[in-house]
């Protein structure tokens, strides 16, 4: 391999080395994340924070909620607590977190519990996590707490679980930019057993939630999702470094599927099969085309086939990708080594004879190449 060649494969990804330096200008997150209320995420802050204080560090608390919790409340006592802001609600009056005065005070850390809020009253944000974006925007550290219920892409799964709609949501972006999720898990029965001795609701909340949500089996389901969404989180961490570091990949830790298509009819077949798998698997899936630089363009209705199979891709969850070039193998095993796949995914046609006696298919040419990536392969069904 010519040195120029092999500079080039070592150069760290430039697309996450500007993420790393944008994220050196802004503040970290760090989200507290629990499967349902009462697991410990409020009070894991706050230990945190007294530990932090403790060596000196510049520490505030913006908001927290403590839900009559007399163990969680007693951690207060001695830390920087900022004043609410009082707002006007349907003729009550109402205590918000006051962002401008967070702003003003400008900690090196700042505790905002309760992430999924929605502000009441004339606040500049609708929601708590974009008063959190601004101040990590500015530079100042925040730590704030999340039920995994909360999180966009799971409302209409938790709903299903529980049997209640959850009204107030996150964005998924807002925790997969987080710099730290740390789990906060508690066993069902253990968190059921709070629930009874009055440790997560006040009595009348506590009957209520008993009866409604806080079921074994409501929360087996519930912890299952905060425990794979953490792993994925800890997964985009390791690619991040891995880009950032040019280390090429495989790396086996956790899956992840590159879908080759072209404009035939296989590729949809080969979509819906690559979407099955990354279910199955819980891995993250790219689907990719590859245009030769060189030769003639493809007809209409070929561009409109794999048009239609990208937007098909799409919308089962994969992120798409289209590139040029001369060479497909080198340029699906370049693309899969930097995206660090541990399986490709491309169709192949089944014949009555053997073909390809001068020169090798493609998937046969991928297989001989792709060293330590799996070659799985679709068929069209055809003898």
């Amino acid at each position: 391999m010519p040195d120029n060649d092999r500079d080039l494969k070592s150069r760290p990804d430039p697309d996450a080395l500007l993420a790393l330096a944008e994220r050196g200008r802004r503040g970290k997150l760090t989200v507290f994340l629990g499967a349902a209320p009462g697991v410990g995420k409020t009070y894991a802050m706050l230990t945190r924070a007294r530990r932090l204080k403790e060596e000196g560090g510049d520490i505030v608390i913006g908001l927290v909620e403590t839900h009559g919790r007399g163990e969680t409340a007693a951690l207060l006592e001695g830390l920087e607590v900022l004043p609410r802001r009082e707002v006007l609600h349907n003729g009550r009056t109402l205590h918000e977190f006051d962002l401008d005065a967070a702003l003003a005070r400008r900690p090196r850390v700042i505790l905002v519990d309760e992430l999924a809020h929605t502000n009441f009253g004339e606040s500049r944000h609708p929601k708590r996590y974009q008063d959190i974006e601004e101040l990590v925007d500015a530079g100042i550290d925040v730590w704030t707490a999340l039920n995994i219920q909360h999180l966009e892409s799971l409302s209409d799964v938790v709903a299903q679980i529980a049997g209640v709609p959850v009204r107030e949501r996150v964005p998924d972006t807002v925790l997969n930019r987080a710099d730290d999720v740390l789990l906060v898990d508690l066993p069902p029965a253990e968190l059921i057993e709070r629930l009874k001795e009055g440790k997560v609701y006040l009595p009348d909340s506590a009957k209520r939630a008993a009866d409604r949500f806080f079921r074994l089996g409501n929360l087996t389901a519930l912890r299952e999702l905060a425990l794979r969404r953490t792993a994925d989180r800890v997964d985009d961490q390791m690619v991040d470094y891995l880009r950032q570091n040019a280390i090429e990949g495989p790396w086996g830790a956790a899956e992840r599927l590159l879908v080759c298509i072209g404009p035939d009819a296989l590729s949809e077949k080969v979509v819906r099969t690559a979407s099955r798998l990354a279910s199955g698997l819980n891995a993250d899936w790219l689907v990719v085309s590859v245009e030769r630089a060189d030769g003639e363009a493809e007809s209409s209705g070929a561009m409109r086939q794999l048009d239609e199979t990208f937007r098909l891709a799409e919308q089962l969850g994969a992120e798409t990708r289209r590139i040029i070039g001369n060479d497909f193998v080198e340029e699906i095993l370049k693309l899969a080594r930097r995206e660090h796949a541990t399986q490709i995914v491309i169709g192949t046609r089944r014949h009555r004879f053997p073909l390809r006696l001068f020169r090798r298919s493609l998937p046969d040419a991928l297989a001989a190449q792709a060293a330590g990536i799996a070659i799985h392969l679709v068929t069209d069904g055809s003898a």
